[in-house]
């Protein structure tokens, strides 16, 4: 017999009395697995709703309205608000991006401009600040409510949307015609006349009173100029932003222009998962306190109950190693039971929730509320086990030293 052989047989032995330990303090042990299920419930439960937060927050207001990329000339991000018009990007963009937009990975590149101005209908005039886009492909369309009316078409060169605050401000109602007004590069002033398709929201009462999207044909008329402030390179699916980035970073024609992920622009998206990871971190930390309180109670108990039956083992010649791997492996079992349970529970809870949805009121700045859900991703499932087994094996190694220093005779004259 081997060397790996013999151990795996050992090991086989000590798990199978391990269990019947287990089995044997029945009440205890359910109690001790109880608290190991209910700690990692609560981590699987909180992590996957700060997970969906990371969600709702990437592919919301950071993918849909930045882009994955956004491609722009260098400096427009510094001063292009100063002077929009020296941040014109050249009609042969469109040229360049050409094989950028045959990959299989891309979903759509879209040209867009910014532009701010006043808006006006009847006596009342407003300032706003407004996006032209693609109607039929950009992305950031794709995020907004529309509460009245219908969205932008491609069709309709003359139908802009108009926030829900800006609209009330503004006193119109769908399909009425209000004027834009806006400086050109010359420094004169130009206007349009443009038609209200609808009312759109973002959420974000502070972006809903001043915001408007219209076709882009539609800003380019209205500031006399060709050509785009962004090019925005939209993906099929958000992690594959790396490998497309190493793609345009290898782009020759794409040198002199600034290449930005949605990573770098979603300022409130880093902020919020860096916060919120902190808080999680202080739940599992919490947890795992909870465990191994719970486990290194039992465990002493069990050293304290079984003190006869240790020192007849070490009598028959069973080394203290051997005792203390024993108590160590009887936690670790005791964790990956309460682990497994947990887990199966947990994400049985986390369907259902999600199933019925969790209300939420309007946070600060927004203007409505929204439901939230749970998504378990791997990654939590494994943390869950993982800080189930670790901390009751940590949990068990005082215990098991302690039975495992025992003196025989001592330990066999124990209680008499």
């Amino acid at each position: 017999m081997t060397v790996a052989t013999g151990f795996a047989a050992m090991l086989v032995v000590d798990v199978r009395l391990a269990l019947r330990n287990i089995l044997r303090q029945r009440r205890r042990s359910a109690i001790s697995i109880l608290a190991i299920s209910f700690g990692v419930i609560a981590m699987m439960l909180a992590g996957g709703f700060i997970e969906w937060i990371f969600w709702a927050t990437r592919e919301g207001p950071a993918v849909t309205q930045l882009g994955h990329f956004q491609i722009v000339k260098p400096g427009y991000y510094q001063n292009g608000q100063a002077d929009p018009f020296q941040y014109l990007l050249p009609e042969q963009m469109r040229e360049d991006l050409a094989n950028i937009k045959e990959l299989p990975t891309v979903r759509a590149v879209t040209p867009r401009i910014d532009l701010n101005g006043l808006i006006s209908h009847g006596d009342n005039t407003l300032t706003f600040t407004a996006k032209g886009l693609d109607p039929a492909l950009d992305p950031a369309l794709l995020y907004l409510i529309i509460p009245e009316g219908g969205k932008l078409r491609p069709d309709d060169p003359e139908g802009v949307l108009i926030g829900t605050g800006l609209a009330a401000n503004l006193g119109v109602r769908v399909n009425d015609r209000v004027v834009f007004l806006t400086g050109t590069r010359r420094g004169g002033i130009n206007a349009v006349e443009a038609r209200i398709q609808g009312f759109a929201s973002t959420s974000m009462k502070a972006y809903d009173d001043v915001m408007v999207w219209m076709p882009i044909t539609l800003a380019r008329s209205l500031v006399r100029e060709a050509g785009a402030h962004a090019w925005i390179i939209s993906l099929r699916e958000t992690k594959d932003t790396d490998q497309v980035a190493g793609m345009l970073a290898g782009d020759e024609r794409l040198r002199s222009y600034e290449i930005t992920p949605w990573t770098k622009l979603a300022d409130f998206y880093n902020k919020t998962v860096e916060l919120l990871s902190r808080q999680i971190n202080v739940i599992k930390l919490i947890i795992a306190v909870i465990i191994l309180l719970s486990i290194g109670n039992t465990m002493t108990m069990s050293v304290m109950e079984r003190t006869v039956e240790i020192g007849t083992a070490m009598a028959l010649g069973v080394r203290r190693r051997r005792i203390l791997g024993l108590f160590l492996t009887e936690g670790t079992l005791l964790g990956a039971i309460g682990g497994l349970c947990g887990v199966v529970i947990g994400y049985a809870l986390a369907q259902i929730i999600s199933y019925v949805g969790i209300p939420m009121p309007p946070s600060p700045g927004m203007s409505r509320g929204f439901t939230a859900a749970i998504i378990v991703t791997p990654a939590i499932v494994w943390q869950a086990l993982l800080l189930s087994v670790v901390t009751t094996l940590l949990a068990s190694v005082y215990p098991a030293w302690r039975a495992s220093k025992l003196v025989i005779v001592d330990a066999l004259r124990h209680n008499r």
